[in-house]
């Protein structure tokens, strides 16, 4: 096969760094944005957070007007050279979208570290200590044991080398049965909510709670609670009290620990405030605690004045290098707002009549695209926009993701949002008869008689989104 040289063009299209920088802050809800702007005026030197001088009287002062000394007319065009390029001054070793670094300390060591603590209060030999302490580490997040004694005995004889019989074990798995939380240490959700039972003063809703879960427990989880009220000779009255007692135990014990090592619990922060005054609407985008940087004017002074020495110059190649930096971080959080604010315009006018008075029924279908083709930006770029965002609105704070739903026709042909057939569907199971309540079919039914065409599929499919359980399951005595 003859070999030789050819000159090919290509066309390809890449992402300047402005562009890779604003897409980076672009999905950051205001909490982490605010974290990121004060990260970066910690590091770069040249960037500062401090607001032009104003007068009294509101408007700007000298200072405020543009100015041959004024650090936004900075260029760099006049400090060209031996200028080091811009993408050697970078350690290119991270991903383009990097996640937000957050420090988490997971479940499992949480209730390890816990059952650990209380095992050395407990007076065991050498041997036990040890056995116990490979069966707390045996234990899953939720504090249960799912494996069989008989495989842990097996595992100390292979990992630890320590030669057992069931009997040992079930003695020290006991012993873990009586550590903090109840419950932890147990091989089944039965085991679990009888352990905390055992702990409860044994008053006649305990007794009866207890004397259910060891005899009727399958029926008890199934809902069969006709089943145990003719099998024991109680009244209904009892039965509630009872079960009462068994609904507020935790079928979670490890989870207790999570309360202390978890993440703090995330704020929301509404991105947009929409208000509605005299038939027109007002959106607004809060800056809150977010700083406002700029280019320091004594480092913009330090490039005009240039360098004369080598010592002087390394140091203009590391202004240059911030200064860069900065620049792009100060235009991209104003392509960020900009952004910003015409998709959440571009929404409000799609969603004009919901926005008024926040019923569902006036929520019309939308997807991406249709923002897309409304303010001309890419579709990912919307949903970068859509994600983690939210508007508090005069009837509730709600994500920007809650406004897109798929649509479907009701019986008059109209297209209508699945959102609307979600609410009613969640209304009519809140409506019905807990004693009887509703199946998938008659959900049809129900829906059907309201205007709205749904196959029995897609009540199923929406009651999983909504988190309803089935009709035996959403039962009540």
């Amino acid at each position: 096969m003859a070999q030789g040289l050819s000159l090919e063009q290509k066309l390809l299209q890449r992402l300047s760094p402005l562009q890779v920088q604003t897409i980076k802050i672009l999905q950051l809800p205001q909490q982490e944005l605010e974290a990121m702007v004060k990260k970066e005026l910690e590091e770069n030197p040249v960037l500062e957070d401090t607001p032009p001088v104003r007068n009294e009287d509101g408007p700007a002062s000298s200072e405020d007007t543009p100015s041959e000394d004024a650090p936004k007319d900075v260029s760099l065009e006049d400090y060209k050279e031996d200028s080091t390029p811009y993408y050697k001054l970078y350690v290119n070793n991270r991903g383009r979208d990097e996640g937000p670094k957050r420090d988490t300390l997971s479940v499992k060591e949480g209730i390890t570290e816990s059952l650990m603590e209380q095992l050395g209060f407990r007076e065991l030999d050498d041997r036990q200590y040890r056995i116990a302490a490979f069966i707390v580490g045996s234990l899953d997040e939720d504090g249960y044991l799912r494996r069989t004694v008989t495989n842990v005995v097996d595992d100390l004889g292979l990992r630890a080398g320590i030669e057992t019989d069931e009997q040992e074990v079930e003695s020290l798995l006991r012993v873990i049965q009586e550590f903090e939380p109840a419950g932890v240490g147990a091989r089944d959700l039965r085991e679990c909510l009888l352990l905390q039972l055992n702990r409860r003063p044994q008053t006649e809703e305990v007794k009866l709670a207890t004397l259910i879960l060891e005899k009727y427990f399958n029926e008890f989880s199934n809902r069969h609670y006709e089943k145990i009220l003719s099998r024991i000779n109680i009244s209904p009255e009892q039965f509630k009290e009872a079960r009462a007692v068994i609904l507020k135990l935790n079928p979670h014990p490890g989870g207790i620990i999570d309360d202390s090592y978890s993440d703090m619990a995330q704020q929301i922060i509404p991105d947009f405030y929409l208000t509605y005054n005299e038939g027109k609407f007002e959106l607004e985008l809060p800056r809150f605690k977010i700083p406002e940087p700029r280019v320091s004017r004594k480092y913009a002074e330090m490039m005009r004045a240039g360098a004369s020495t080598r010592a002087e110059k390394e140091a203009l190649d590391f202004v240059k290098q911030k200064i860069e930096s900065a620049n792009l971080l100060i235009e991209a959080l104003k392509q960020r707002q900009n952004t910003l604010l015409k998709t959440m315009q571009a929404i409000i006018d799609y969603q004009h009549d919901y926005f008024i008075d926040g019923d569902t029924r006036h929520l019309r279908p939308m997807v991406l695209k249709d923002i897309a083709d409304i303010t001309g930006f890419d579709i990912s770029t919307i949903s970068r926009v859509a994600n983690s965002k939210y508007i508090e609105t005069p009837f509730g704070v709600f994500s920007l993701k809650s406004f897109f739903s798929e649509g479907m026709e009701n019986k008059e042909g109209e297209e209508i949002s699945t959102k609307e057939i979600k609410d009613a569907l969640r209304k009519c199971v809140d409506n019905e008869d807990k004693h009887h309540p509703l199946t998938d079919d008659e959900l049809v039914e129900k829906l059907s008689a309201l205007g709205y065409k749904v196959a029995r599929r897609t009540i199923a499919k929406y009651r999983d989104q909504l988190s309803i359980p089935t009709a035996r399951l959403r039962k009540e005595i």
